[in-house]
């Protein structure tokens, strides 16, 4: 897609730690013949040596070669094939213990596996099996089964262990209540960078960047609304919305069809509604939202409103711009919104992807 960024707001971007360009332009530098991701932590070369393009395939067709340090010929925050492997494995056999031992059998370092964990997870290998474990233990108990046979069927060495890390869960036994809700939570790559996806048996009830500032917050707040817990796992919401992210972004499609369950204010969902009614590849401003809503003076609390929307894109929150036409602040990233706003621009100008895009 050719975003229509100028070369200082280009030049402005590279070299900073933030990703809110990722997967919008790239950068060639021509005393090195290198092209770089704009988040790439090299040194940031001098303005008269860059020729910034709009694809991978474009600086290697002019003669680049992609950076070591940055591989801009990968999805940003793409999950290794190795890591892959294990969590297939996972949620094939959630009964499945796969230890230090059996890592390294594969020629895998435990440390490497436990490094990646802690920094796209937020835990290491083991807690993330552990959670996967108590997540199919707690269906288990909800279904009849007994604690006992349960926690020895998921593995557990000691009905006191199994106790213990429910407890840390779910903040009470596992012969206490079994009202509590499990939303599961996958991180899946796109184009644009890494994103988080959250669902329960209802819809998704999250989607976000993961570099997304109040991201914890978040989370927090969604499992106090649904008396919840967040747990790693997958079901056919998480599957879906996958397949139809990687399609918008393709310009494939302008419309989602995934389930929704998005919790909150009843003047927040109303805002929400509105956001969903935002055409693809048209803009509304947040002084338009407020009058259709019959709130006019509302401009500030329709904003905050626009703001707590956990699920991009499919709530489409970037679609809101200000009165003066000027893009105003987007979770994801300015860099972002500007190619999701030009994305669906082409695609509505485009007869031939139009066709396609009404999926």
């Amino acid at each position: 897609m050719n975003i229509k960024l100028s070369f200082e707001e280009k030049y402005d971007a590279i070299g900073k730690a933030e990703s809110d360009y990722e997967g919008v332009f790239y950068t060639g530098v021509v005393t090195t013949g290198i092209f770089c991701r704009p988040s790439c932590r090299a040194r940031k070369p001098k303005p008269e040596n860059v020729i910034f393009y709009d694809t991978a395939q474009q600086a290697i067709q002019n003669g680049f070669r992609p950076c070591k340090i940055c591989k801009p010929m990968e999805q940003a925050g793409e999950t290794p094939d190795y890591i892959k492997n294990l969590i297939n494995e996972l949620h094939a056999d959630p009964y499945l213990k796969i230890k230090d031992y059996d890592l390294r059998q594969r020629g895998i370092e435990p440390s490497q596996i436990r490094r990646w964990f802690k920094k796209h997870h937020n835990m290491t290998f083991h807690a993330y099996q552990r959670m996967m474990r108590i997540n199919k233990a707690y269906n288990q108990i909800r279904g009849g089964n007994s604690v006992t046979n349960t926690a020895f069927g998921v593995g557990y060495d000691s009905l006191s262990g199994f106790n213990e890390g429910y407890r840390k869960i779910f903040s009470n036994s596992p012969t206490g209540d079994q009202s509590k809700n499990v939303i599961n939570i996958i991180r899946f790559t796109t184009k644009l960078g890494p994103m988080f996806a959250c669902a329960t048996e209802k819809g998704l009830c999250l989607l976000e960047f993961t570099d997304r500032r109040m991201l914890e917050r978040e989370f927090q707040d969604l499992c106090k609304r649904l008396d919840a817990v967040i747990l790693p796992g997958q079901n056919p919401i998480l599957s879906q919305v996958q397949e139809e992210i990687a399609e918008y972004m393709e310009g494939k499609r302008s419309n989602f069809t995934v389930p929704l369950h998005s919790p909150g204010t009843d003047f927040q969902n109303s805002v929400w509604d509105l956001l969903k009614n935002i055409p693809y590849g048209e803009t509304r401003s947040y002084q338009e939202q407020a009058n259709l809503l019959g709130k006019p003076k509302a401009v500030r609390a329709v904003a905050n409103a626009n703001g707590m929307n956990r699920i991009a894109i499919i709530i489409p929150c970037h679609r809101v711009i200000g009165s003066n036409g000027e893009l105003t602040g987007y979770a994801g990233g300015l860099g972002r919104k500007k190619w999701l706003l030009e994305m669906e621009k082409q695609c509505c100008e485009s007869p031939k992807t139009g066709e396609s895009s009404t999926k």
